[in-house]
Protein backbone atom coordinates (compact mmCIF):
# COMPACT_ATOMS: atom_id res chain seq x y z
CA UNK A 1 0.00 0.00 0.00
CA UNK A 2 1.64 3.09 -1.31
CA UNK A 3 1.57 6.67 1.35
CA UNK A 4 -0.95 8.30 -0.85
CA UNK A 5 -3.00 5.29 0.03
CA UNK A 6 -2.91 4.84 3.49
CA UNK A 7 -2.73 8.80 4.06
CA UNK A 8 -6.71 8.65 1.65
CA UNK A 9 -7.74 6.23 3.96
CA UNK A 10 -7.08 8.09 7.45
CA UNK A 11 -8.16 11.52 6.11
CA UNK A 12 -12.00 9.27 5.03
CA UNK A 13 -11.66 7.66 8.90
CA UNK A 14 -11.08 10.87 10.18
CA UNK A 15 -13.66 12.53 8.10
CA UNK A 16 -16.31 10.01 8.96
CA UNK A 17 -15.40 10.06 12.52
CA UNK A 18 -16.45 14.08 12.81
CA UNK A 19 -19.64 13.51 10.85
CA UNK A 20 -20.82 10.53 13.41
CA UNK A 21 -19.78 13.18 16.26
CA UNK A 22 -21.41 16.06 14.43
CA UNK A 23 -24.53 13.94 14.02
CA UNK A 24 -24.45 12.26 17.53
CA UNK A 25 -24.36 15.83 18.93
CA UNK A 26 -27.08 17.09 17.24
CA UNK A 27 -29.00 13.68 18.55
CA UNK A 28 -27.65 14.02 22.24
CA UNK A 29 -29.01 18.03 22.20
CA UNK A 30 -32.68 16.55 21.16
CA UNK A 31 -32.26 14.40 24.14
CA UNK A 32 -30.77 17.22 26.50
CA UNK A 33 -33.31 19.79 26.06
CA UNK A 34 -36.22 16.79 26.57
CA UNK A 35 -35.24 17.31 30.72
CA UNK A 36 -35.74 13.42 31.49
CA UNK A 37 -33.56 11.96 33.37
CA UNK A 38 -32.94 8.99 31.54
CA UNK A 39 -32.55 10.85 27.93
CA UNK A 40 -30.08 13.04 29.36
CA UNK A 41 -27.98 10.23 31.04
CA UNK A 42 -28.33 8.87 27.29
CA UNK A 43 -27.40 12.25 25.87
CA UNK A 44 -23.98 12.08 27.93
CA UNK A 45 -22.77 9.23 26.89
CA UNK A 46 -23.58 10.37 22.93
CA UNK A 47 -21.21 12.78 23.72
CA UNK A 48 -18.44 11.15 26.04
CA UNK A 49 -17.94 8.01 23.74
CA UNK A 50 -17.17 10.00 20.42
CA UNK A 51 -14.97 12.20 22.40
CA UNK A 52 -13.18 9.25 23.55
CA UNK A 53 -12.90 7.39 20.10
CA UNK A 54 -11.69 10.42 18.23
CA UNK A 55 -8.98 11.31 21.05
CA UNK A 56 -7.49 7.45 20.66
CA UNK A 57 -7.77 7.87 17.21
CA UNK A 58 -5.46 11.48 17.53
CA UNK A 59 -3.33 9.19 20.00
CA UNK A 60 -2.44 6.50 17.44
CA UNK A 61 -1.63 8.99 14.76
CA UNK A 62 0.59 11.17 16.96
CA UNK A 63 2.25 7.86 17.84
CA UNK A 64 2.77 7.43 14.25
CA UNK A 65 4.01 10.49 13.31
CA UNK A 66 6.86 10.16 16.33
CA UNK A 67 8.02 6.72 15.51
CA UNK A 68 8.12 8.25 11.93
CA UNK A 69 10.42 10.94 12.86
CA UNK A 70 12.25 8.70 15.17
CA UNK A 71 13.20 6.43 12.16
CA UNK A 72 13.66 9.13 9.87
CA UNK A 73 16.48 10.43 12.22
CA UNK A 74 18.26 7.23 13.08
CA UNK A 75 18.11 6.73 8.93
CA UNK A 76 19.74 10.27 8.91
CA UNK A 77 21.92 9.08 11.59
CA UNK A 78 22.72 5.27 9.60
CA UNK A 79 22.01 3.93 13.31
CA UNK A 80 18.81 2.38 12.00
CA UNK A 81 18.84 -1.59 13.62
CA UNK A 82 20.06 -4.12 12.09
CA UNK A 83 18.99 -7.65 11.94
CA UNK A 84 21.60 -10.52 11.41
CA UNK A 85 19.82 -14.18 10.88
CA UNK A 86 17.55 -15.81 8.47
CA UNK A 87 14.31 -15.03 7.81
CA UNK A 88 11.13 -17.54 6.78
CA UNK A 89 9.24 -17.36 3.43
CA UNK A 90 7.38 -14.84 4.62
CA UNK A 91 10.31 -12.08 5.55
CA UNK A 92 10.17 -12.25 9.09
CA UNK A 93 13.20 -12.92 11.05
CA UNK A 94 12.93 -16.71 12.13
CA UNK A 95 12.49 -16.81 16.12
CA UNK A 96 15.39 -18.19 17.18
CA UNK A 97 17.38 -15.55 15.27
CA UNK A 98 15.07 -12.71 16.44
CA UNK A 99 15.70 -13.91 19.77
CA UNK A 100 19.65 -13.83 19.42
CA UNK A 101 19.68 -10.53 17.97
CA UNK A 102 17.13 -9.34 20.69
CA UNK A 103 19.29 -9.93 23.51
CA UNK A 104 21.72 -7.06 21.97
CA UNK A 105 19.37 -4.07 21.90
CA UNK A 106 17.67 -5.23 24.85
CA UNK A 107 21.50 -5.03 26.78
CA UNK A 108 21.71 -1.69 25.34
CA UNK A 109 18.76 -0.09 26.19
CA UNK A 110 19.55 -1.56 29.52
CA UNK A 111 23.31 0.26 29.45
CA UNK A 112 22.03 3.57 28.16
CA UNK A 113 18.43 3.44 29.84
CA UNK A 114 18.05 7.35 28.81
CA UNK A 115 18.94 6.82 25.06
CA UNK A 116 15.69 7.09 22.86
CA UNK A 117 18.00 5.91 20.00
CA UNK A 118 18.15 2.12 21.80
CA UNK A 119 14.94 2.25 23.24
CA UNK A 120 13.96 2.43 19.43
CA UNK A 121 16.32 -0.42 18.32
CA UNK A 122 15.07 -2.45 21.43
CA UNK A 123 10.62 -1.76 19.96
CA UNK A 124 11.93 -3.10 16.92
CA UNK A 125 13.83 -6.28 18.34
CA UNK A 126 10.62 -7.09 20.40
CA UNK A 127 8.21 -7.02 17.42
CA UNK A 128 10.94 -9.16 15.31
CA UNK A 129 10.49 -11.57 18.13
CA UNK A 130 6.59 -10.77 17.54
CA UNK A 131 6.12 -9.33 21.14
CA UNK A 132 3.88 -6.59 19.66
CA UNK A 133 2.59 -5.66 23.26
CA UNK A 134 6.18 -5.06 24.68
CA UNK A 135 7.03 -3.30 21.13
CA UNK A 136 4.85 -1.20 21.61
CA UNK A 137 5.62 -0.08 25.36
CA UNK A 138 9.58 0.03 24.16
CA UNK A 139 8.54 2.21 21.36
CA UNK A 140 6.26 4.29 23.64
CA UNK A 141 9.32 4.74 25.95
CA UNK A 142 11.36 5.95 23.38
CA UNK A 143 9.21 8.62 21.86
CA UNK A 144 8.91 9.90 25.60
CA UNK A 145 12.81 10.17 25.29
CA UNK A 146 12.64 11.39 22.44
CA UNK A 147 10.63 14.26 22.95
CA UNK A 148 12.47 14.98 26.17
CA UNK A 149 15.76 14.96 24.35
CA UNK A 150 13.91 17.96 22.50
CA UNK A 151 13.58 19.63 24.91
CA UNK A 152 16.62 20.07 26.75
Amino acid sequence: MTKAWVGLITAAMVIASIAYAVIAASQAWILLVSQDPLQIALAVAIIVIPVIGLALIVRELWFGWRTRQMGQTLAAENALPTYDGDLTPSGRPTKADADRNFERYAQEAENNSEDWRAWFRLAVAYDDARDRKRARAAMRQASNLYVRSLHS
